[in-house]
């Protein structure tokens, strides 16, 4: 394993810990609203806090922007490393098992690292640049999915901008029309690491932050998937849209989401 992702192993499982025990006592959360329909518990601070501590303790020189802290600089601009200390903080406030720890790693602005980590399935994804994607340990391939009609789908809904519903039915309602099935999970990094593991074919969404899918973007790449904007684009991150999945899917999907 890269000596940078068994940092980021080790960091996410420590986070992993602090969901858990939050997870099993839910009287102590803390909640408090960001946003419309947009939540921060304690838990995501104290998980955030510790993923930064324990990198640092052997990268102090790096950068890191998450979810929950924002930015903290570093001496060494060549390595950022992008946090979503608890992806699904809706589904963990409700008791819904189904959220995860997301960290990846930036070398001179691109995609070196990667982990997503459910500490309920104690399901480990990992991947580095040019090394594959494994699930504990175990490579990973995506799908090999060529028409939608063959194809288990994830999306989610615009959530947190309603006015833009009625343009995100009109790609929706194309897709779900020749698609096998559509799910909605809640945890934007979850749904990547399936499309990884195979377990999705495909995956599309908008209005989302670069914490919410760095992980899994190269998870998707490392495991043979393709990963563009909505246009086919090759830079998601910074258009806070997302399309994922086999060649042939994502061609199926931009043609519908332009």
């Amino acid at each position: 394993m890269h000596p940078m992702l068994n940092i980021a192993v080790r960091a996410a499982r420590v986070a992993g810990n602090i969901i858990a025990k939050g997870f099993e006592n839910q009287t102590d959360l803390l909640t408090e609203a960001k946003g419309d329909n947009d939540f921060v518990t304690r838990i995501d601070k104290e998980a955030e806090q510790a993923i930064i501590h324990k990198i640092k303790q052997s990268f102090p020189e790096h950068n890191f922007v998450g979810e929950e802290g924002g930015i903290v600089e570093g001496s060494d601009k060549d390595f950022k490393w992008v946090i979503d200390p608890l992806d699904g903080t809706t589904n963990f406030i409700k008791g819904i098992p189904h959220f995860c720890v997301s960290i990846a790693l930036l070398h001179k602005g691109r995609l070196d690292q990667a982990v997503v980590f459910d500490p309920i399935r104690g399901e480990l994804f990992t991947a580095s640049k040019g090394a594959g994607a494994q699930l504990n340990g175990f490579r990973i391939r995506a799908s090999k999915a060529k028409e939608l009609s063959q194809t288990i789908l994830a999306t989610a809904f615009p959530f947190k901008d309603k006015e833009s519903l009625e343009t995100y039915q009109q790609g929706f309602n194309k897709i779900f029309m020749q698609a096998g099935d559509i799910r909605r999970s809640g945890s934007a990094a979850l749904d990547l690491a399936y499309v990884a593991a195979g377990r999705y074919d495909g995956y599309w969404e908008r209005g989302i932050k670069p914490w919410d899918i760095a992980a899994g973007e190269l998870l998707v790449r490392e495991s043979g998937g393709l990963v563009t904007d909505f246009a086919g684009g090759n830079d998601p991150m910074h258009k806070g849209e997302i399309v994922a999945g086999s060649a042939k899917v994502v061609q199926n999907l931009v043609k519908h989401l332009k």
